[in-house]
């Protein structure tokens, strides 16, 4: 068995064929590409399997254990990934659930799904794909007690830097 690596530009370097370009294409229309080009060259009609050899995933925000998880079967859904991140925080907004994935030409797009509804499992972003984001929103309360965090540290912090100063005015002025 052959293994060929896809390159930044979605192509493969393939002995006798040259350069197909596969970037774009699922797994199927990638394995019938290199057999109908491979057609010519053998008597027998060829056995091509494609696999991803690195495929990942990340999911984020208001979920357990945030990060990039490789996935060894190829195929993972939305539920199964939010698993792997040890599910949402009691925090995470499941009606506004976002996926984030790149198109063929490269550009980001940004889906939001709703787990409260039984139909996003017929979503076609409820299977995810290589290098899918998956981002869980927090809801207004905790971005509101963060907003509250940071800003009352930063008077905390300001306070503290007027009292020092004052303290060392008295002292010189004394």
């Amino acid at each position: 068995m052959q293994q060929y690596l896809v390159d930044n530009e979605g192509k493969i370097n393939f002995p006798v064929l040259g350069t197909l370009k596969v970037g774009g294409l699922t797994k199927s229309q990638a394995e019938q590409l290199i057999v109908t080009n491979l057609k010519p060259y053998i008597k027998e009609t060829p056995i091509v399997t494609v696999r991803m050899s690195n495929y990942k995933i990340s999911v984020l925000g208001e979920v357990t254990r945030p990060g990039t998880f490789t996935i060894s079967n190829e195929k993972v859904n939305l539920l199964e990934a939010l698993a792997m991140a040890g599910d949402m925080t009691v925090w995470g907004l499941r009606d506004n659930v976002k996926l984030i994935r790149e198109d063929a030409n490269g550009k980001q797009e940004i889906h939001t799904l709703d787990l409260n509804k039984t139909e996003t499992i017929l979503s076609p972003y409820y299977w995810l794909q290589q290098n899918d984001v998956v981002y869980v929103t927090p809801n207004k309360a905790k971005a509101r007690n963060s907003d509250i965090g940071n800003s009352t540290s930063l008077w905390f912090s300001a306070t503290s830097i007027l009292v020092s100063l004052a303290s060392l005015l008295v002292t010189i002025f004394k």
